[in-house]
């Protein structure tokens, strides 16, 4: 069955959810962020989150404190990242993605931490179940941010593939193929002495929904085991093309106040890549929430090679 949402906004008592685009994102209204939810407005929000699978608010203008306490709404927020020593202090949870800190820390111009396609930290064994960021400085053109819907990836396939990569499972290494460090920056050093290396199936299943997803994303997964490197190379080719489709993917400009709340278990996304020749800079910040450890269509939940569960509080 292929993935189609409604077009019409859906009101409740608390929230409006207006669809953005045909296979995923909705934009949320009728919530001030400055204030505590109600059960009902989370609950309207989490049924939106699955549906859609990323959800954007405007002109929400908080702060890092604010943003947690949302973020711990809708589960347990996990420390920045497993990589991260640059969060605030007073704010362990948030991961600055700011462009004066890329250069720094990877020894080259950067504006994100990758230019691919990418599931937030899938070579975990828990990658984290959602992403929440917010924008604090946005450049005033540029810097878009896109997600793609991997239950319509995967439901678009001929039903013969579909059959085939439900059975095979995929190496995911922090770093990837082709690390977006140099080889003798300190965090190359830092990822070299605790590397994160876990076996996903290429199709899990979402704990939630039950939705069917392709969880493989050319930022982090580098193979298929049991296929020959020329076999493995040709059919993530073919699963990455797949994903990058228009079709299944949306686009948000971001501006001050500006939120994107999406679901890690059945997306990837894509940063900017239009700003390194530009002197401008972009600041968001992201809280996440512990994730689960995914399972396959077969049951078999994923295998971790090197490194431990990432959990929040």
């Amino acid at each position: 069955m292929t993935a189609v949402h409604d077009t019409t906004t859906t009101t409740t008592d608390t929230v409006q959810i207006a669809p953005v685009a045909g296979h995923i994102g909705a934009e949320i209204s009728g919530v001030d962020l400055r204030e505590s939810l109600t059960d009902q407005q989370v609950e309207d929000i989490t049924a939106a989150l699955h549906k859609y699978k990323v959800l954007f608010f405007r002109d929400q203008h908080i702060g890092h404190a604010e943003q947690i306490a949302f973020s711990r709404r809708f589960g347990a927020v996990t420390p920045s990242h497993p990589y991260d020593d640059d969060a605030p202090t007073e704010y362990p949870e948030i991961l600055a993605v700011d462009s004066r800190l890329y250069e720094k820390r990877f020894g080259v111009r950067k504006f994100s931490y990758t230019n691919f396609w990418h599931t937030d930290v899938s070579p975990l064994i828990n990658p984290p179940a959602a992403s929440i960021l917010r924008a604090d400085i946005a450049p005033v053109h540029g810097g878009d941010t896109q997600w793609t819907n991997l239950v319509a990836a995967y439901e678009n396939l001929p039903e013969s593939l579909k059959r085939f990569v439900e059975g095979l499972r995929a190496e995911h290494r922090f770093g990837g193929s082709r690390p977006v460090w140099n080889a003798d920056s300190d965090y190359a050093k830092k990822v070299a002495a605790a590397p994160l290396v876990t076996e996903h199936p290429v199709v899990r299943v979402h704990p939630v929904t039950g939705e069917r997803a392709l969880f493989v994303n050319p930022g982090f997964t580098t193979r298929i085991i049991g296929l020959s490197p020329n076999q493995s190379d040709a059919l993530l080719k073919l699963l990455f093309d797949e994903i990058a489709q228009p079709a299944y993917t949306v686009r948000f400009r971001w501006e001050q106040g500006s939120i994107a709340f999406w679901d890690n278990r059945a997306t990837a996304h894509l940063a900017p890549s239009d700003l390194n020749h530009l002197d401008v800079t972009r600041v968001l910040y992201r809280t996440t929430l512990e994730g689960d450890i995914p399972v396959g269509v077969d049951g078999v939940a994923s295998t971790s090679i090197s490194g431990a569960q990432f959990t929040g509080a």
